[in-house]
């Protein structure tokens, strides 16, 4: 079956005020249902990359060369109109710190039944329940106490959590996740993962990952493209670049990663015994 193109991103340079571009001439593109990882050390602009797509680049930053292409449609050209309709909607984004983003004097139950009601034309009680449901498929502890709670009553990954179940819940076309896991323990983090890769299967949403864990990357994507110093250095499918990697600094990733039991944890091997230890989690 062949995979319908979702997103495009052609030659894209991003810079911070009249530097040099910090992201030079990406090329990239995301099928429908398709996982993609961007991996890379902190500063690669991993991050940059993929605020650039969502249109939400820090002030002082630009795009000075390339197209974002969404469903033929080129980004760069939306209006703030637009923008404020594609967000949450159709395109969906976790931040690193997502619980960052909670309004610290309302209640979680509050903003996330907002969140829900103002995407989707349902009830306040479907939407708490709605709400209730997520954050249990994160393993958080009593969801419905953590509704009653504000978010300075919760812990640092607790918050993480709920900011990811907020924006899983929308269920976008695409969601853009900037390591979305790095806050949270070994468990959790699996079970994010596994969060992430259902949704893709049930609504056949499209996902790009920035993680310097290539592990990460390894167990979940399709595809996985490497950064260093802002150029895509490795692009490939997961089993290209994992067991053909052609550059150096790819192989220098991949040797950096743990061995478990003489196992590399970015093996299909230890992918496939993750995954079990995952299921046995839920």
């Amino acid at each position: 079956m062949i995979s319908m193109k979702i997103l495009d991103i052609n030659n894209l340079s991003v810079r911070y005020g009249k530097q040099e571009p910090t992201v030079k001439n990406i090329n990239m593109s995301v099928n429908s249902k398709e996982i993609i990882g961007i991996v890379g050390e902190s500063g690669s602009g991993k991050s940059t990359l993929i605020r650039a797509v969502l249109g939400l680049l820090p002030k002082g930053t630009s795009i000075c060369s390339g197209d974002i292409v969404f469903k033929d449609k080129n980004l760069l050209k939306y209006s703030k109109k637009e923008w404020q309709e594609l967000r949450g909607n159709r395109m969906a984004m976790i931040f690193q710190n997502a619980g960052g983003a909670l309004t610290p004097i309302r209640k979680i139950g509050d903003q996330f039944i907002e969140s829900i009601r103002s995407h989707f034309n349902m009830s306040k009680g479907d939407a708490y329940t709605e709400a209730v449901q997520m954050l249990e498929k994160l393993r958080l502890p009593d969801a419905k106490r953590i509704m009653n709670s504000y978010p300075f009553e919760l812990s640092g990954g607790m918050k993480q959590r709920v900011g990811i179940a907020m924006a899983m819940t929308m269920e976008p076309e695409i969601l853009l996740a900037d390591e979305p896991t790095s806050a949270l323990d070994a468990t959790v983090q699996a079970q994010v993962v596994r969060q992430m890769m259902e949704l893709r299967n049930n609504f056949n949403t499209s996902i790009i990952i920035v993680t310097h864990n290539i592990g990460v990357a390894a167990y979940m994507c399709d595809k996985i493209g490497v950064m260093q110093q802002g150029e895509l250095v490795e692009w490939g499918s997961k089993e290209q670049v994992i067991n053909n990697p052609k550059c150096e600094y790819t192989k220098k990733l991949l040797a950096a990663i743990p061995e478990l039991e003489g196992r590399n944890l970015a093996s299909r091997e230890s992918a496939d015994i993750e995954d079990k230890e995952c299921n046995k989690a839920v």
